[in-house]
């Protein structure tokens, strides 16, 4: 990492070895009790939009810091405000939901809970996403920037956002008056744990980070009938077929390469025996994509490509395919650069160059987007915080690809590298943000 510049006097106290062993101190001394309730939220995870026992854990603990809270903001959000004299309005978000998975890591406190998906089927659930790791650092940010008043001037507004796996949470919050019944922020902020990094290395990526992401459902229709007589039917399996193998042009013959693109046919249902030609058939796509010119770009092409092989296959207007984009769609989740620079800065002061990393962007989804893309005006920044325990990371040299990802069953982050380190990064940019003067 190049040489870092300048930082505000608040920032260089903070960065200094005196400034960053008390901070590192106060945290440490509050980890026991921290773990405790990470254990906790880990052992009783709760379904998106469905969170009802963690906001109310919470709240009391955060009331008693000096925080004027409202629960069952989007159905079941918390919001937290601290008002500490003039200056900007800094938002703090972490999600609360977890996964639809059946717990593997044999932890001693692992989830053993149950739950229904809204179609009513019973599920196993599991924090795989790490997001027990987000709402502890969130409480134990509070915690030090409650206890720090006197270091910052300003409004601090921190949220617990619901259904962020579903991407409605931060979308249902907004709804009920995020922006309108509360202080509106001037920086948005907000981390991560990463199955990519080693535990505690920070990850701050400028720009794109997280993708736009679309779930593409085709249904092909045919005329099906007798496999021995193919010629009286309209056989929808070779259509999709057509249509599939077309669809691979998009990214590698119309996109540009330096815009990045992926359209996943996932999913192909058709027919059920070997000698019937069925009626349909259908396809599932993921499409993903950065900037809305990609995006439009390749939504725009799907549309044209199933129309057009289905007229060159003879079908009719009426048996025309038909393309639905589920709802809602998730939002590419863009890092301000001005933001961006200065944490990564900041960081890299305070924590040393060798933990502060820039990863490239990936293809998964968040729906923290949907706070910036509410008020573009607003800096915004998520970053990573390295979960992957040392011992494993050292047994695969870094090879993330022999390694659990995040939604996987065996995802058990070092949680503490994770609480700590994310803890002391908030609370030295929230500082920074709410500078004094």
């Amino acid at each position: 990492m190049k040489k870092l510049g300048f930082l505000s006097a608040c920032a260089m106290a903070l960065a200094s070895p005196a400034g960053a062993a008390t901070l590192s101190d106060s945290i440490r001394a509050d980890m026991p009790q921290l773990m405790s309730l990470y254990r906790d939220l880990h052992a009783h995870p709760e379904l998106s939009m469905q969170e009802v026992r963690t906001p109310a854990l919470i709240a009391p603990q955060i009331r008693k810091l000096g925080f004027d809270v409202t629960e069952h903001v989007g159905k079941t959000g918390l919001v937290a405000v601290m008002k500490n004299g003039p200056g900007p309005v800094l938002l703090i978000r972490a999600d609360m939901d977890a996964l639809p998975v059946k717990e593997q890591t044999g932890l001693p406190f692992a989830s053993q809970v149950t739950g229904k998906l809204p179609n009513g089927t019973e599920t196993p659930v599991m924090h795989a996403c790490g997001h027990d790791t987000h709402i502890t650092t969130w409480l134990a940010t509070a915690r030090r920037l409650a206890a720090m008043k006197d270091q910052w001037s300003g409004t601090l507004v921190m949220i617990l956002q619901p259904g962020e796996e579903l991407v409605t949470g931060a979308q249902a919050m907004l709804d009920d008056g995020l922006f309108t019944r509360f202080p509106k922020p001037d920086y948005l902020l907000a981390f991560h744990d990463a199955a990519t990094l080693p535990a505690g290395v920070i990850g701050v990526t400028p720009g794109y980070v997280l993708a736009n992401v679309d779930t593409v459902n085709i249904d092909v229709k045919g005329v099906g009938g007798h496999g021995a007589y193919p010629q009286n039917t309209k056989d929808p399996i070779v259509l999709a077929s057509r249509i599939v193998t077309s669809l691979q042009t998009l990214v590698s013959r119309e996109n540009d390469p330096q815009q990045p693109g992926v359209v996943t046919v996932g999913s192909f249902h058709a027919g059920t025996k070997s000698n019937i030609i069925p009626d349909d058939a259908r396809l599932a796509l993921t499409v993903r994509s950065y900037s809305p010119e990609t995006r439009k770009l390749l939504l725009d092409g799907i549309r044209r490509i199933v129309r057009g092989e289905a007229i060159a296959a003879g079908m009719p207007e009426d048996r025309m395919p038909t393309v639905e984009i589920e709802q809602p769609s998730a939002d590419a989740t863009f890092n301000t650069p001005e933001f961006s620079s200065r944490v990564t800065r900041l960081f890299a002061s305070h924590f040393g160059d060798a933990r502060v990393t820039q990863p490239k962007p990936v293809m998964a989804a968040e729906d923290f987007s949907r706070f910036w893309l509410a008020d573009k005006s607003k800096q915004s920044v998520i970053f990573w915080v390295g979960g992957v325990p040392k011992a494993k990371w050292d047994a695969v040299a870094g090879d993330t690809t022999k390694l659990p990802a995040l939604h996987s069953p065996l995802w058990a982050p070092d949680a503490e590298a994770v609480i700590s380190t994310a803890t002391e990064a908030m609370t030295v940019a929230a500082l920074d943000v709410l500078k004094k003067g």
